[in-house]
């Protein structure tokens, strides 16, 4: 069955087992003791008219003084204790299965939130955060509304339902209970029929209230952006235009949402009537008493204030149980890139790292790499260059296995990276990206995020290490600090410095280097190389470069060009060769020398300028 085929009863057997959780029998036993309450609760409701009855038929002969008021009197007080002892039931059943809802409700979310970080990056690259986030939060409140509306109301009522029948039946006649479960067979198929058919209206709903919120994050994460091209109002009209489609959705909803309670209420008020006609007439032939009359007056409204709610619940229910489908859809997400079963930790060495005849593509017909084969001595540095959309980055992703290879292998001291665990692989694995996302805490949490039980002191002296930590402490917090939204409130030499700390920390056997200085100005390249290197040191590393300056010192370099090798060697045997290498660095040696000549021109026109000013002011004094 594939997840696009789940249906409500599939998400109930989903859920069912959460419900009756094994190995832990003091959630069954509140299971068992919360129904108990259920049926106690209902069976003392349907109980009161009973006692009501027969307190009016009580009063009704007025035969004697004392009769009239001592028996009236213990009906009356027999009347008040059940209707109590109802709700004491029902209070008492919630409160007994709250744990199990709560613990149900949590697990659910912790096994959606960790499959969602085991799916490959293609889904992630494909999914968008805002709807992803609000699908979770839909399915989460969804499990409550199920479980809250579903086992405390609608059994209930269905039980309610059975033995007011029985009752009816037994007090009267059939024609009663023929009538009274008429009224209600109309009065579900309707609702059934009826809210089946404005679902179409509520999807579209949740849809382009999904679209909208999803806009509104993907331009509040891009503020920056918005604000560089002055595309505020082209964003609120964007916005505006998802909200205008949830407004249509949303009143064409409660419009239909109208018409559905209207048509309930008529079902409700005939079968009532009818009801009410035929006690009625019993009373006339005097077949039925007064008390009789009030009797089933009061089993059949109490009887139809849950079944008005009915209503309500159903969609509710049926909404939360589409939330649900959705949430567990994404529980139904094959995982691209799995463990084999029983595959084993990636044993210790000291980190070669071997790339054999390595083929790939994103997309069946476009390959990115082309059979690509190197070797990483352990302890050696390797660089990889080459124009954008060579492969370069995509060589890291193959190695932390985000995608597996389509053709060829990758070992990591020998061993091939698709028969060990990922987490042991990705734990000897350590890289410094070029778009560095910090999270929103302390700088502390940032940098312990390599290793988050590590000491304040190791925290501490991967910072010294990393070059961070005489900035950290000029600070007013501190490590306290906090660095904002993906750190925009440090500057890029800042966060890259944070982000090297905390690969310290990991101490990884293999070091990536992905585009790690690209980013930055020249002065601020110069002191995160010096902090780069110390991390390198005596460790296997992966240097995946733009600028050609930032791999001089590597001990091999690896052109790409079209998913292939076109050359390598060292920098001085590459520029000897007079290739693709050596053109890549005239061509930027020249730009770098421009661009030095222009602000070496500028200085000097700023000094003029300053100088004639100084002189202009001199003669007029």
């Amino acid at each position: 069955m594939t997840s696009k085929d789940r249906t409500h009863w599939d998400t109930l057997r989903t859920l069912a087992p959460y419900l009756w959780p094994e190995g832990e029998p003091g959630l069954r036993a509140r299971v068992v003791l919360s129904l108990s309450f259920l049926v106690l609760a209902k069976g003392a409701l349907v109980l009161v008219p009973v006692m009501f009855a027969r307190a009016v038929d009580a009063l009704a002969p007025a035969t004697g003084a004392g009769a009239a008021v001592a028996v009236p009197v213990a009906l009356v007080l027999a009347y008040g204790l059940l209707r109590a002892l109802a709700s004491v039931f029902a209070e008492l059943r919630d409160a007994i299965f709250t744990k199990v809802q709560a613990r149900a409700t949590r697990k659910i979310a912790l096994q959606v939130f960790r499959h969602l970080h085991a799916l490959s990056l293609r889904f992630h690259l494909d999914r968008q955060t805002g709807g992803l986030s609000r699908v979770i939060e839909r399915g989460v409140r969804g499990i409550t509304f199920v479980l809250d509306f579903m086992l405390f109301n609608i059994l209930p009522t269905i039980f309610e339902i059975i033995l007011v029948s029985i009752i009816l039946w037994a007090v009267f006649d059939f024609t009663f209970t023929l009538v009274t479960l008429v009224t209600v067979a109309v009065y579900v198929a309707f609702t059934l029929m009826f809210t089946n058919w404005r679902l179409q209206f509520r999807r579209r709903m949740n849809e382009t209230d999904q679209q909208a919120n999803t806009r509104a994050i993907d331009s509040l994460l891009n503020y920056e952006t918005v604000k560089y091209f002055n595309n505020e109002e082209h964003e609120a009209r964007r916005y505006d235009a998802a909200l205008a489609r949830y407004e249509r959705a949303w009143s064409l909803s409660e419009i239909t949402l109208n018409g559905l309670n209207a048509g309930q209420q008529i079902i409700i008020a005939a079968g009532l009537s009818a009801v009410m006609l035929m006690a009625a007439q019993g009373v006339a032939a005097g077949r039925l008493s007064v008390g009789e009359f009030v009797m089933v007056n009061t089993y059949l409204i109490q009887l139809f204030v849950p079944l008005n709610m009915l209503g309500f619940v159903y969609r509710e229910v049926k909404q939360g149980l589409t939330d649900m489908e959705a949430m567990f859809r994404l529980l139904a997400e094959e995982r691209e890139i799995a463990d084999r079963p029983g595959a084993p930790p990636l044993p210790p060495g000291p980190g070669e790292v071997v790339f054999e005849d390595v083929r790939f593509s994103y997309r069946p017909d476009r390959e990115i790499l082309k059979g690509v084969s190197f070797r990483v001595p352990a302890g050696r540095m390797l660089a990889i260059v080459g124009p954008t959309g060579a492969g370069k980055s995509t060589i890291a992703r193959l190695l932390f296995r985000f995608y597996d290879v389509t053709g060829g292998r990758i070992l990591i001291d020998g061993v091939d990276i698709r028969e060990v665990t990922q987490d042991s692989l990705r734990r000897a694995l350590g890289v410094v990206p070029q778009d560095t996302v910090l999270f929103n805490d302390t700088i502390r949490y940032n940098i312990a995020y390599g290793r988050p039980d590590a000491s304040d002191a190791e925290i501490e002296e991967a910072a010294r290490l990393a070059q961070v930590h005489d900035f950290v402490m000029k600070l007013p917090d501190r490590y306290d600090t906090l660095v904002g939204e993906r750190g925009l409130k440090l500057s890029g030499g800042e966060k890259q410095r944070v982000a090297i700390a905390r690969t310290i920390l990991k101490n990884p056997r293999v070091l990536i280097l992905d585009e790690a200085t690209s980013a930055l100005d020249t002065r601020t390249e110069q002191e995160i190389q010096a902090a780069l290197r110390t991390v390198a040191r005596n460790r296997t590393t992966l240097v995946i470069a733009h600028r050609l300056s930032t791999v001089v010192e590597a001990d091999e370099i690896l052109v790409l060009q079209d998913g292939r090798v076109a050359e390598r060697g060292t920098h001085a045997s590459l520029i000897a060769a007079g290739g693709l290498y050596a053109d890549m660095w005239r061509r930027q040696s020249e730009a770098m020398a421009a661009a030095e000549a222009a602000a070496a021109a500028e200085a000097a026109a700023g000094f003029d300028r300053s100088l004639s000013a100084r002189l202009r002011g001199g003669r007029g004094a």
